[in-house]
């Protein structure tokens, strides 16, 4: 396998389809990588040669925040927003939706499942 960006990924697959295993690329950023490199995204990984490789690699390196550094931002990002007590941050540390859905009907994903409310009726006192 080969190992790009302190990640091995799938050596069977086609370039810019085996660039969207690593966090923080997608799609869209693979087709754009093979691009500027002069790779072809059709290409297996397995057949590309380390100079190829080491392009890629460098390339990644250079332009791209991918991985651990990524989720590292994300949440320093993330827990900014916390501390500073702003709407987004209240809502971060709640578990409810950030971004402006509606949380009357749906949300439950996350929210989290419904729970019943229990010992809500009295027992009735026997005399």
């Amino acid at each position: 396998m080969a190992r790009v960006a302190g990640l091995e990924i799938p050596n069977e697959k086609r370039l810019y389809i085996s660039l969207t295993s690593v966090y923080g690329i997608g799609e869209k950023s693979a087709t754009l990588i093979c691009e500027n490199t002069k790779l072809d995204p059709n290409m297996l990984v397995k057949d590309m040669n380390e100079a190829q490789l080491d392009i890629l690699r460098g390339y990644l390196d250079k332009n791209f925040v991918v991985e651990g550094e990524l989720r590292q931002k994300i949440f320093r990002d993330i827990k900014r927003l916390k501390d500073i007590g702003s709407y987004r941050g209240i809502r971060h540390k709640v578990g409810l939706p950030v971004r402006g859905q509606r949380t009357r009907h749906n949300a439950h994903t996350r929210k989290g499942r419904a729970r019943a409310v229990g010992g809500l009726k009295r027992k009735l006192e026997k005399t």
